[in-house]
């Protein structure tokens, strides 16, 4: 209730009026049944102008940490973020990772639309960083077929850091869903599905337009943060002085 509430009522006009949001390719998610939006990540904004904009409910895989901050604030926050749909995971891995999968694939079983973040986290640059391959896993047991989203211009309505929003213009566009059915039964090959995440970060990069690094998001964050606290770390193999990576294309299609 509260879901369609927010949407409509609470703050779906606000961000109409102020962000003036446009979406391409709307005839790309189905009417029905399971299915995988996968998008990049600039900001937290873009979990609250994609399900402003696609018609039907999303359900995202939030971080627990929302839903257990002490005091008023967090029961607010708690209160909110259900009734949006968001849906908590613990990201500490082991038996919370699988935990987490397990919830996804049950969601995708149900029939649910699921809004992934292949890269993990936001991206600390406003680039494309390479795809964690458990996006692959849900689309292979959940038999689904993986939607790319571009969200273009929430970085600059939300730049990392920020309290208040600025009024700019966010676009989204949705690409054609990608069908890995002919993976099918082959979960759990790392392989394929490091193939098969590539094939989906190709088509976000090419959607949204960002220049693609073939290093991980959250690496790169931990990086800053050690080198902010003292000596800069020496840069490993593949990747430069500057932490941009080997510039690594993904592949095109899994194969």
């Amino acid at each position: 209730m509260l879901y369609w509430w927010s949407k409509f009522v609470l703050l779906g006009p606000l961000l109409r009026l102020f962000f003036r949001p446009s979406i391409e390719g709307l005839e790309h998610v189905p009417a029905r049944g399971g299915a995988i939006l996968a998008s990049n990540h600039l900001a937290v904004a873009d979990s609250f102008f994609l399900p402003l904009l696609v018609p039907r409910r999303i359900t995202f895989l939030a971080k627990r940490e929302y839903f257990t901050q002490p005091g008023l604030v967090g029961w607010l926050k708690k209160i909110f973020f259900t009734g949006v749909g968001q849906v908590p995971i613990d990201r500490s891995g082991g038996s919370a990772a699988q935990a987490a999968m397990d919830t996804a694939v049950r969601l995708l079983r149900e029939g649910k639309l699921l809004g992934i973040y292949p890269e993990g986290t936001r991206s600390p640059d406003g680039r494309l960083y390479k795809g964690k391959t458990g996006v692959a896993r849900m689309a292979l047991e959940a038999d689904v077929k993986v939607i790319p989203v571009a969200m273009i211009g929430t970085d600059e309505v939300n730049p990392i850091g920020s309290r208040i929003w600025r009024p700019r213009k966010v676009r989204i566009k949705i690409g054609p869903p990608l069908d890995f059915s002919r993976y099918a039964g082959m979960a759990g090959d790392r392989f394929i599905e490091r193939s098969m995440t590539d094939e989906i970060m190709y088509a976000l990069m090419e959607l949204s337009g960002q220049t693609y690094v073939d290093l991980y998001a959250a690496s790169v964050k931990e990086k800053a943060a050690a080198a902010a606290a003292g000596p800069a770390p020496i840069p490993t193999d593949g990747e430069g002085e500057d932490g941009r990576g080997s510039g690594r294309v993904p592949g095109t299609r899994a194969s």
